[in-house]
């Protein structure tokens, strides 16, 4: 059996935007937000297909988000009670945080 390929991509328009994940090819999740300002986002939805259920998709939504705000030094604002649950759980992430 060969390894699954994942991707998380970035997908925005106007003031929204959207993380999704790809499974082989096909969507399996996506992370919702809105822009704030240039530098400033809030995450406000995280969903993921029942078919991915234990593999870690939201933890790899969550991931692509945080390396991307690093990235484009862009700060997270979270409504989102996934998002906000894994900024606590790992406190690693926190500095992609709006202060």
């Amino acid at each position: 059996m060969s390894e699954s390929e994942w991707k998380v991509s970035k997908v925005e328009e106007g003031h929204r935007g959207l993380f999704e994940l790809t499974k082989d090819g096909d969507a399996v999740g996506k992370m919702t937000f809105s822009r704030l300002s240039p530098t400033e986002i809030i995450v406000d939805h995280t969903e993921t297909d029942d078919s991915i259920r234990g593999q870690g998709g939201g933890k790899r939504l969550f991931d692509g988000l945080v390396a991307w705000a690093r990235d484009s030094g862009t700060s997270i604002r979270a409504t989102c009670p996934f998002a906000l649950a894994m900024f606590e759980r790992h406190p690693e992430t926190q500095d992609v945080l709006a202060k």
